[in-house]
């Protein structure tokens, strides 16, 4: 399929905002509520370990749902897969609202992963299988700059909410989210060729092992998977750092990780510019140093203060996200074939190792930012290396 072919009912800007608002699912399914978790976690009277499991656990069952939604796309077709997952995203959004205990709230949002799991995956099957070369790899910055929106307006949203509704509204508002992007899947138009397609669920679902021994694609997607250890760390914690230990209000919360996330918004838009001028690579070790200095920066300077550990700690959040698009990009080029696959083990590993961190941080009550800083520094510096032996040791099968 090339770039030419647009969806006729959506038109392009119309495709592009679906795209979007697919890729968002997981940061709405987790940003929006954020403010609300010290106060879900009084309410049903349990310690925060166990509230962070609607996080930990999204996370988990997220991963594990991609790695089959993906497959099923490519032997069904996007579409119908995208209409399955996300009706089921939207009724556990429903029954999130309506939990009487925090055990029934981690069983639905564990469903809520199941449904939601099935967004990004395809999403970013839909622009490999529409996009080629530099179209696509502006498109996925653009895609993915839009996306981040979404993590510094939902805390906002989500404070404002609680002013006029419980937590429970939180919820309801995802479900109502889920419907507006089910009508959307309803409008889409299938992007995947299936006049070829006759393998078995089975043998597509085995594609992923196959992928798995190309040791190109399995090299950069390990070591880039290991980026989203820092977002994700930062994302689950954030509302316990502003609220509890810095004893901020959930709107002041709320501002704070706006402007974090700003460093977001702006990562995949810096990369479209400078990536005219320098080399991806180039600029993918820029990402990583500079992910080291936020660390660094929030070690002398933010860990007694909200103001300095917002500032500080946005280096490492522009950096994170400038490096996706290239990353993404580099991680689907080593295949041709198997969009779906793919996107789902990109998908599945950046989520996994992302909740290996929210678990880290769960556990570091007394010294949250102290562990932000240290998961900054340690991550990026793991990943430079990582992408420089990667690129020594297969330097005949990267395909760059």
């Amino acid at each position: 399929m090339t770039s030419e072919r647009v969806q006729p009912r959506m038109g392009n800007v119309g495709f592009i905002i679906f795209l979007a608002l697919l890729s968002a699912f997981v940061p709405l399914s987790t940003d929006l509520y954020l403010p609300a978790l010290p106060t879900m976690t009084k309410f049903f009277g349990v310690s925060e370990i166990i509230m962070n499991l609607t996080l930990i656990l999204f996370f988990v069952f997220y991963s594990i749902a991609t790695l089959v939604w993906g497959p099923l796309s490519d032997r069904y077709g996007r579409r119908p897969i995208l209409l399955i997952g996300l009706t089921g995203y939207m009724f556990a959004g429903i029954l999130c609202g309506l939990a009487t205990s925090a055990f029934e709230i981690i069983l639905f949002r564990v469903l809520q992963a199941i449904g939601g799991g099935v967004a990004t995956t395809i999403a970013t099957a839909v622009i490999k299988d529409v996009y080629t070369g530099r179209k696509q790899e502006t498109t996925l910055a653009i895609v993915q700059s839009m996306v981040v929106i979404s993590p510094a307006l939902a805390p906002v949203i989500g404070s404002l909410l609680l002013t006029f509704i419980s937590w429970r509204g939180i919820f309801f508002t995802q479900a109502f989210l889920g419907l507006i992007v089910v009508i959307g899947a309803v409008i889409f138009q299938e992007t995947h060729d299936m006049s070829k397609e006759t393998t078995s669920v089975g043998r597509s679902l085995s594609r992923l092992g196959v992928l798995m021994t190309n040791p190109a694609f399995s090299a950069l997607l390990i070591n880039f998977s290991a980026v989203s250890i820092v977002s994700l760390s930062f994302i689950s914690s954030s509302s316990y750092i502003f609220q509890v230990h810095f004893g901020l209000s959930s709107r002041a919360f709320s501002y704070f990780f706006a402007f974090n996330a700003l460093g977001m918004l702006l990562g995949p838009l810096l990369y479209i510019r400078l990536s005219k001028y320098i080399d991806r690579m180039v600029i993918l070790y820029a990402c990583f140093l500079l992910g080291i200095v936020g660390g660094v920066l929030v070690l002398g300077l933010g860990l007694h203060n909200p103001y300095l550990f917002a500032i500080t700690e946005l280096p490492a959040t522009l950096a994170s996200s400038a490096s996706r698009p290239p990353a993404t990009y580099l991680i689907l080029k080593q295949q041709e074939n198997d969009n779906g696959s793919a996107a789902s083990l990109y998908s599945a590993g950046g989520t996994i190792m992302g909740s290996l961190g929210m678990v880290v941080v769960s556990y570091a009550n007394h010294w949250p930012v102290l562990i932000i800083a240290v998961i900054d520094i340690t991550v990026n510096i793991l990943c430079a290396v990582g992408l420089y032996a990667t690129l020594k040791g297969l330097r005949k099968q990267i395909k760059i």
